[in-house]
């Protein structure tokens, strides 16, 4: 570990194969995770990184670690595993948009344990970000996130926390008391809109924003797809309009919104203008296939800005 990080994130990574053509059995294979996309965007937008993480002692698991040295990730923080895989997953496109099948269960993310947390590097990053991922792919690491939120808050750092609501993973009840009490101990909450109607039952985003509020996040960022975002820090409110482009794959797109607006707080912006950047940044996203090759870099976000 080379000095301090903007930004440390906690989850699993993953390999990718994302389909090229609806209908047709053909795969582009790339890498994926939210919160790997999420700490790939932010270094990307030109913050300190560090990634946090458990891999297969596999050829999958050494493809991740070049990728994350490539693109200036630090590693310190990633532990191999030689009794578990790395995990995989499969997107799939049709009429109703894009799908998702998993290749998981026992992977070596999931058998994270708190007492395999790397408190240094927690204790010297600015923000930490997890995600409702970290929480749901195993009670291990669900309990993993929970110490890790502690060790960062103690050291007076700053905790992130993207809903990301996957139903495959957990039911609706334990979803919703997990993310909620999450959320209580976070200083940052980044919900989609469809997420937020699975958590709180609610389809009009100034309600989510101050339902999201009232479970203890001190400022929200409610993401709004092509319909922009919603930004609040509790006193002060900003609608950050959306951005007309051809979507050609949304993957990752929750993810580079995150990493971009991350790392545009850690650079002193206010939220209003980390929202305003993130939202240019995931609208570029969206124009290329998969989860990280089209996350933008900061010249490309500062050109249509």
């Amino acid at each position: 570990m080379e000095g301090n990080f903007d930004i440390a994130a906690l989850g699993e990574a993953m390999v990718e194969f994302n389909q090229t053509q609806p209908g047709e059995p053909n795969y582009l294979q790339g890498f994926g995770g939210d919160t790997s996309n999420a700490i790939i965007a932010a270094a990307r937008a030109g913050a300190r990184t560090t990634y946090l993480t458990r891999l297969g002692a596999d050829r999958f698991g050494d493809d991740l670690m070049r990728l994350w040295r490539h693109e200036g990730v630090d590693t310190s923080g990633i532990e191999r595993d030689a009794e578990a895989h790395t995990g995989v997953y499969f997107v799939t496109h049709g009429p109703g948009g894009h799908e998702f099948s998993y290749l998981r269960s026992a992977s070596a993310a999931a058998r994270m344990t708190p007492q395999w947390l790397p408190h240094t590097v927690l204790e010297h990053a600015k923000i930490l970000h997890v995600s409702g991922i970290s929480l749901a792919i195993s009670h291990s690491a669900r309990d993993t996130v929970f110490e890790a939120i502690r060790i960062a808050r103690r050291a007076g750092n700053l905790v992130s926390l993207d809903s990301n609501l996957r139903l495959k993973l957990w039911k609706i009840d334990e979803a919703r008391e997990t993310i909620a009490r999450a959320a209580s101990m976070c200083d940052i909450f980044l919900p989609s809109m469809e997420d937020a109607f699975g958590l709180s039952g609610r389809d009009d985003p100034d309600e989510v924003v101050e339902w999201a509020h009232g479970l203890g996040a001190r400022q929200v960022v409610l993401k709004l797809g092509e319909d922009g975002a919603l930004a609040s820090d509790g006193m002060a409110r900003e609608h950050i309009r959306g951005r007309k482009v051809k979507t050609l794959d949304a993957t990752g797109a929750g993810d580079c919104f995150c990493g971009n607006l991350l790392a545009r707080l850690a650079a002193g912006d206010t939220l209003f203008e980390a929202a305003e950047y993130a939202n240019a940044a995931a609208s570029l996203a969206v124009q290329g296939f998969g989860a990280v090759a089209p996350l933008p870099h900061a010249q490309d976000v500062e050109a249509i800005l």
